[in-house]
């Protein structure tokens, strides 16, 4: 197989749209295969590591919240794009917060789809070729960012975050007091530059805030700047003597 091959899974029981993109999947060059239920979809992430998930909320024996949840306890790394039919802030909301990148609702256009497929193996890291970033720490207080390793540390232990988490971690951290606005991080870090999906940046700070802050009400390292968005904390300066 082509070594710049991706392996996608869809779990989706429709038919028609399992072929569609399946269909376009396949120009990346990607290896497509498919699950009609949840279990079979559960199954086959068991056995084999993909490059990304294609997940339909609505299935015949499972709730695609529910799969997303089981896979993220067991693996934080693999983009996970939820498929929905549900138009309700709170459904794709919920998504987003069992673990989901992203989300794209249906009926959907096949060159938005293809785009954000795109998006997302890039900035995971995982479409492209690129030369390695050099190795370097970003620290405040006990919250150490390994940029190269991709790892994250709080208090000496490992904490574990989708790529997008992390992303959007490293981008608010390296640039500490710099504020950004919900559509300039989804285009930052998503690579987006469609309207209406800035839900899926408050889905990841609340995400992130629920595993690096102490006190989610009050957050110390990300910080909601009102009427803008969001920013990380400036480094506390030392007190003259």
């Amino acid at each position: 197989m082509n070594t710049a091959m991706k392996k996608i899974l869809i779990i989706e029981d429709d038919p028609l749209i399992v072929d569609l993109v399946r269909i376009h999947l396949r120009t990346l060059p990607a290896d497509v295969v498919t699950a009609g239920s949840g279990r079979d979809g559960l199954a086959q992430l068991a056995q084999q590591t993909v490059d990304l998930c294609i997940l339909d909320v609505m299935l015949p024996d499972m709730d695609g919240i529910d799969i997303c949840r089981q896979i993220r306890q067991r693996d934080t790394f693999t983009p996970i794009l939820m498929l929905t039919a549900k138009t309700q802030e709170a459904d794709k909301v919920a998504g987003l917060e069992a673990g989901a990148d992203d989300y794209l609702t249906k009926p959907f256009g096949i060159q938005e789809f293809m785009a954000r497929v795109r998006a997302m193996l890039r900035r995971s890291g995982l479409g492209t070729t690129a030369t390695p970033t050099p190795s370097s720490i970003i620290t405040h207080n006990t919250l150490w960012i390994h940029t190269a390793d991709r790892i994250v540390t709080l208090d000496g232990n490992r904490v574990e975050l989708t790529p997008k988490e992390f992303d959007l971690l490293v981008l608010l951290a390296e640039n500490p007091g710099k504020s950004y606005s919900r559509k300039e991080l989804l285009h930052l870090v998503w690579d987006y530059h469609f309207s209406g999906y800035e839900h899926t940046v408050t889905a990841h700070i609340n995400r992130l805030r629920n595993k690096i802050e102490s006190d989610f009400a009050r957050p110390i390292y990300i910080l909601t700047t009102w009427g803008i968005g969001y920013r990380f904390a400036e480094p506390v300066k030392p007190t003259p003597a």
